[in-house]
């Protein structure tokens, strides 16, 4: 296969009049200025696609569910135990297929690969399955027929809170110990449904296990990703630095090797201090502007951390809204309103929806140990394609199409997506699409009927 585009970022300059040739799910070749060839795929604007790293699929089914304030002050935690009542009734053919829209939502608006942070494992008051990785591999059924790239992160949630009290509620569908984890990562390893698909890790937070157990679970699986939720709350760090005797993340940083494997998921609320010491550790700053602002989280400490050099990805996280381009501009925009300033996420001179766009495929897929994030010869091929007559970026020069799509693009710009080199979006549209969302609407009717 190869794809003709009038536009490409090849690296960190556009170029025209641009072939890349794409073999076995990498870019085998690249030439340029020698025009279209019969059979190619002919587009406007080629990117590199970002790799969404940070989701909760089955999140979807709540979206515009949660957006009542209940008796008291609406919080967090309020929205928490809300999404643990909807969890009594999920079925493994509901996830199923609420994973599939989801992933074919990411792919239409412009991700090719998603880490699916998976901690729902077990049956409806913790029982588990026959097949242990019964859930997981529901995931990749939905991975299977998107055609999105996945990165499995199985979540190892062992209590209930940072004082290790016993799991309760709807957390007894998350609950393993080490050795039971252990044995459901070795059962995903074996049924991973692409040959660019990836496993790695996710201890759930500092509150839901102990020092021992991370400890553990770590020497246990030496490689791959190793994602954890580090600081989202105020409460979750008083919480831990009581318990602990420090903040998430300076004990983090203090007691384990938090190196390049390592993706921080929220690390919202940090210390200067804490913000410099991330990013020399190498780890990347998994954030979730929409999901933090729905949440009312907080504000990622951004100039700071940029300037020390950190690196950081964004993903959907709860999937209540899914916007490549609004999780971009989110980003940057609170970055603005906390400061009050502007183009706060570059670093010297330049634009911003550049440095936006390139730091995010650059991290997300180092987050997902995913060999991709440019295009350039042995990359998976992962690859966007966008609509340059569209009314937001038929006006603006190359040097200005990163800020159009961050700062001023609607969504539906994507008309063309690869994931490895399989081509899922054509025309704006999924190509399993008809598919899908009979499945999806299905699913959830009965979803509503039992509820």
């Amino acid at each position: 296969m190869s794809v003709h585009a009038k536009t490409a970022l090849i690296g960190a300059d556009w170029a025209a009049d641009v072939r890349v040739e794409i073999e076995n799910g990498r870019i085998s070749g690249l030439t340029m200025g020698r025009g279209a060839q019969p059979g190619d795929v002919q587009v406007d604007i080629l990117l590199p696609a970002l790799a969404n790293l940070h989701s909760h699929a089955f999140q979807r089914a709540m979206a515009g569910m949660t957006e009542v304030r209940a008796a008291g002050r609406e919080s967090f935690w309020t929205w928490r135990s809300l999404m643990y009542r909807f969890l009594d009734r999920l079925t493994p053919d509901h996830i199923q297929a609420i994973a599939a829209l989801v992933y074919m939502e990411m792919q239409e608006a412009g991700y090719a690969s998603v880490g699916e942070f998976h901690y729902v494992h077990h049956q409806p008051g913790g029982a588990p399955y026959d097949r242990l990785s019964e859930l997981s591999q529901r995931i990749f059924a939905a991975a299977d027929q998107t055609g999105i790239g996945l990165t499995h992160l199985p979540v190892l949630y062992t209590y209930g809170g940072v004082d290790q009290q016993p799991l309760a509620g709807g957390q007894l569908r998350f609950g393993n110990d080490v050795d039971r984890f252990l044995e459901l990562v070795a059962e995903c390893r074996a049924a991973l449904p692409h040959a660019d698909s990836g496993l790695g890790i996710a201890p759930h937070s500092l509150r839901a296990t102990s020092p021992a157990d991370l400890q553990q679970v770590l020497g246990q699986t030496p490689d791959g990703p190793v994602h954890i939720h580090i600081s989202e709350q105020v409460k979750e760090v008083a919480d831990v630095q009581a318990a602990l005797g420090q903040r998430p993340v300076e004990w983090l940083l203090d007691n384990v090797d938090v190196n390049t494997r390592w993706c921080l998921i929220h690390a919202t609320h940090m210390t200067e201090d804490e913000t410099r010491a991330m990013a020399r550790s190498g780890a990347v700053a998994g954030l979730c502007p929409i999901t933090e602002a729905n949440l009312g989280d907080g504000i990622f400490n951004g100039a700071t951390y940029l300037d020390s050099g950190g690196a950081f990805g964004v993903g959907s996280d709860s999937n209540v809204r899914i916007s490549l381009p609004e999780e971009l501009r989110l980003l940057e925009y609170s970055q603005r309103l906390r400061d009050r300033a502007r183009t706060v996420l570059v670093r010297g001179e330049g634009s911003v929806g550049h440095a936006l766009y390139t730091g995010a495929a650059r991290g997300g897929a180092q987050a997902l140990a995913r060999d991709a994030g440019e295009i350039a010869a042995g990359k998976l091929a992962d690859l966007m394609a966008l609509d340059r007559t569209h009314p937001t970026l038929c006006t603006l020069r190359d040097d200005q199409l990163l800020d159009g799509l961050c700062f001023a693009a609607p969504d539906g710009l994507v008309t063309d997506l690869w994931s490895a080199g399989r081509h899922m979006v054509r025309g704006g549209r999924h190509v399993a699409r008809d598919a899908i969302l009979p499945a999806y609407r299905a699913a959830v009717a009965d979803l509503l009927a039992h509820a």
